[in-house]
């Protein structure tokens, strides 16, 4: 069983930055798909970044590319989330989560291992 904690929201204006983290405990991470999710007020859960075991595959959502970048260290087991010039619509909860597969899935009901999320708020 893995737990996993996300840590690194808050409260910015728009064009900052902020970096996430996921900490994974219980088991080591290199043998998980690992993804940040986000879910903003009356919307669906939406896949951001996903990055295979040894980020030999990175997905990015569309609304994204070029302003977030996901990494993991294994040795730490820790997934994060660098997100650069924020705008108001990345306002959401993100959620860390994994899954013991291979390949990238954006598909939130493939994941089995979830964190609590950590709230992200862009003012304009």
């Amino acid at each position: 069983q893995v737990q996993l904690v996300e840590s690194g929201g808050g409260l910015v204006q728009a064009g900052a930055s902020l970096r996430l983290s996921c900490k994974a405990s219980g088991r080591t991470l290199g043998p998980y798909v690992m993804a940040w999710f986000r879910q903003a007020p009356g919307k669906e859960r939406e896949s951001v970044a996903v990055i295979t075991q040894s980020a030999g595959s990175i997905y990015y959502t569309d609304s994204v590319k070029g302003r977030f970048t996901i990494s993991r260290d294994n040795a730490r087991n820790t997934v994060y989330l660098q997100m650069n010039s924020l705008k108001p619509e990345d306002t959401a909860v993100y959620y860390c989560a994994g899954r013991l597969s291979v390949g990238v899935s954006v598909n939130p009901q493939l994941y089995n291992y979830w964190g609590q999320g950590t709230q992200v708020t862009v003012s304009s």
